[in-house]
């Protein structure tokens, strides 16, 4: 019995099968992401909207010819220049391309447009989202 157990064990070890993401599940999970921020947006949830992003000091967003760093230096910059319903309005994004970058990173090409009493914007970003400790986040993100 003692040498049978640890053949079981072994047997049972090799047989179980780990299912590694495809790509096919990265882009589904990064789609996700970005709903939930849509979401958010469009509820006036600016922490909501900014789960999507590294909560790390590293976090890199360029706009207007300007590169903000950090996780809350973003959403303080959101939080001021989107106060309220009427400046964030209903946000939807168009999604152009979401291409692999490595089997831990892509970056996601698209148009966003926001609906608003403040008066309608739109316009463009490139961000990139990495795997870090098995979640997808967004690490860079250049909006104009």
């Amino acid at each position: 019995m003692k040498t049978i157990l640890p053949l079981v064990v072994l047997l049972l070890t090799f047989s179980c099968k780990t299912t590694k993401p495809t790509a096919t599940d990265d882009v589904a999970q990064i789609r996700s992401i970005l709903l939930a921020q849509q979401k958010a947006w469009s509820d006036n949830d600016l922490e909501g909207f900014m789960s999507g992003y590294w909560q790390s000091d590293e976090l890199t967003y360029f706009s207007g010819g300007k590169i903000t760093k950090g996780w809350n230096t973003t959403l303080a910059n959101y939080k001021r220049n989107y106060p309220s319903k009427k400046e964030t309005g209903a946000l939807n994004f168009e999604i152009a391309n979401i291409t692999k970058i490595n089997k831990d990173a892509y970056w996601v090409m698209g148009s966003y447009f926001l609906t608003r009493s403040a008066g309608d914007a739109n316009g463009t970003f490139m961000i990139v989202f990495k795997r870090i400790n098995g979640e997808w986040k967004i690490i860079g993100d250049s909006s104009c």
